[in-house]
C-alpha cells in the first residue's frame, strides 16, 4: 500500500522541518508549502491524503485559504489547522469551516501523530458511511407539533427491512397516544391482544393495564 501523502503548510521553517522529519520517520510521503500561494498550487495539481494548516501566515492566512478551497470544491481531503497561543478560537472555528481538528502549539508528538492518524482513518470509511447512509430513506414525522427523525434502511432483505418499518409505524402510533395501547389497537385495526404480541415481538416497550412497561 502506498504511503499517505501529508501537506504541511506552515510559513516557518523550523515548523516545516521538524514536522517533516517526524511524518517522514512515521513512513508519510511529505510535501510542504511556506504559504498559501504554493498550497493553492500543490493543491491544484494533486489531492494530498492530509493537511496541516497554519492559521497566521503573511500572505494569506489557513482560515482564509480553507475557505478558498470549501468554494471551490477542493476541501475534499481532511485539514488539521495548527494554532499558536491566542488562536484557539479561531482553530474551533476553522473546524466550522470544515476542517476535521486542530493542534496548539507547541505541538505534542503523540497528539501530532493520533490525530493525522484519526483523521486520515475517518476520511477513508467516508465512503462506506456515505453509502450506507444513501441506502437509507430519512423520514420526518410530526408529533405533537415536533419534528421526529427516523432512518428507514432501504439495503435490507424484504422481511427485515419490513420488520423496521413495523417498528417505525407502531412506535409513531404509540407516542401519537401517549402510549395507550387500546387507542393504537383502534386506529390501526387489530386486535389488542394480536397489538400486544406484534409489540412484544418488534421489542417496543408498552405500558399494560396494571401494570409496568412490558417488551419482548
Amino acid at each position: 500500500m502506498a504511503s499517505k501523502q501529508i501537506l504541511v503548510v506552515d510559513d516557518e521553517v523550523g515548523i516545516r522541518e521538524l514536522l517533516s522529519e517526524i511524518l517522514f520517520d512515521e513512513g508519510y510521503q511529505v510535501h510542504l508549502a511556506e504559504n498559501a500561494e504554493q498550497a493553492r498550487v500543490w493543491r491544484i495539481e494533486r489531492e494530498p491524503d492530509l493537511v496541516l494548516l497554519d492559521i497566521w501566515m503573511p500572505d494569506t492566512d489557513g482560515v482564509t485559504l480553507l475557505k478558498e478551497w470549501v468554494e471551490q470544491d477542493l476541501l475534499t481531503m481532511p485539514v488539521v489547522m495548527m494554532s499558536g497561543h491566542g488562536t484557539i478560537e479561531t482553530a474551533v472555528e476553522a473546524t466550522r469551516i470544515g476542517a476535521v481538528d486542530f493542534l496548539e502549539k507547541p505541538i505534542a508528538l503523540q497528539k501530532l501523530l493520533s490525530t493525522i492518524a484519526k483523521a486520515i482513518r475517518e476520511d477513508t470509511l467516508k465512503p462506506q458511511t456515505q453509502a450506507v447512509e444513501a441506502q437509507s430513506q430519512k423520514i420526518t414525522l410530526n408529533i405533537d407539533g415536533q419534528p421526529q427523525h427516523f432512518s428507514l434502511p432501504l439495503d435490507l432483505p424484504l422481511r427485515e427491512a419490513r420488520e423496521h418499518f413495523d417498528a417505525l409505524y407502531f412506535d409513531y402510533h404509540l407516542r401519537r397516544e401517549v402510549g395507550n395501547v387500546s387507542r393504537v389497537a383502534e386506529k390501526v385495526g387489530l386486535e389488542r391482544t394480536h397489538l400486544y404480541r406484534k409489540l412484544k415481538q418488534l421489542g417496543i416497550k408498552f405500558a399494560k393495564k396494571g401494570g409496568g412497561d412490558e417488551s419482548q
